[in-house]
């Protein structure tokens, strides 16, 4: 079966004036890779990978080129014009996509960049793009991320607190502007790196690395304490100051600080009987 909207591989069936005419192994279906795609190295018979979308003229036409965005992704594109229809982005092929206004999460404008998710619309059979993304979102499985992950970001929104991000390929986390040292434009590819899960599910992400390489020297030294007794240690800011010294050889005044760096970093909770890593 021809998908639109995907990459595939088909067989060059047929050659005609306007190009050659694909098909898939499983039934008779045919689409058109128009000539100016047409290179020396393909012939009849020949398997070759080609992107499949639908023209002006609502035709299902191949391609070679590269598009931005594929069927079920996420991608940053650039709006070029807005009609009574909705907003037209440009994504790599002939023909834009079209974002209508019910769908966008905010109006569009012409030259702005935005994050979209590409869906096929069942009722037209048309590629249609969204900015209201919530609904294509999903929750990570258990154990499919880790505190200190790296992974690809893509900045969709600014809140008051910070910045939304895609955690591609499809999840959604938090950036926190008191976190970082400039300003995120929407669209923005970056890499971020998983902070402390939540226990409500959310994601929180850092611009920065996590975990021993970005805490202090001190605070280095409290959590390697802490994984040597095996994510527990037996001591609280109402410990003994002699017993604090003895220990790690810093002063209880200081102790209380590092553990109150490394909670607020939710790296450690603080228990009754002593410190538990997260």
């Amino acid at each position: 079966m021809i998908k639109v909207g995907e990459y595939q591989t088909l067989t060059i069936e047929r050659e005609m004036p306007q190009g050659f005419y694909l098909t898939d192994t499983e039934d008779e279906e045919e689409v058109l890779l128009p000539r100016s795609f047409i290179t020396e190295e393909m012939e009849v018979g020949k398997k070759i990978d080609v992107f499949v979308y639908c023209d002006s003229e609502e035709r299902d036409i191949a391609t070679t080129e590269k598009p931005l965005i594929t069927v079920g992704k996420f991608a940053t594109l650039q709006v070029n014009s807005v009609n009574e229809f909705g907003a037209f982005c440009g994504w790599g092929v002939p023909k834009e996509l079209l974002i209508p206004f019910s769908n966008q999460a905010r109006k569009l404008y012409p030259e702005q960049r935005c994050v979209v998710y590409m869906y096929l619309d069942e009722l037209s059979d048309r590629l249609v793009g969204t900015t209201k993304l919530r609904p294509f979102l999903k929750s990570p499985e258990k154990d499919s991320l880790s505190m200190g992950q790296e992974v690809e970001l893509l900045v969709y929104e600014e809140t008051e607190i910070g910045y939304r991000v895609l955690i591609l390929p499809h999840f959604s986390g938090l950036l926190y502007k008191n976190e970082i040292t400039r300003n995120l434009e929407i669209g923005e590819a970056c890499k971020g790196y998983i902070k402390p899960l939540r226990e409500d599910g959310k994601i929180d992400v850092s611009l920065t690395p996590i975990g021993h390489k970005s805490i202090s020297a001190n605070e280095k030294l409290i959590m390697d304490a802490i994984e040597a007794h095996d994510g527990f240690l037996p001591f609280t800011d109402k410990s003994a100051p002699d017993a604090i010294r003895d220990e790690f050889g810093i002063s209880k005044k200081l102790f209380k600080k590092i553990l109150g760096s490394l909670y607020k970093q939710r790296l450690v909770s603080l228990e009754e009987k002593g410190v538990r890593k997260l």
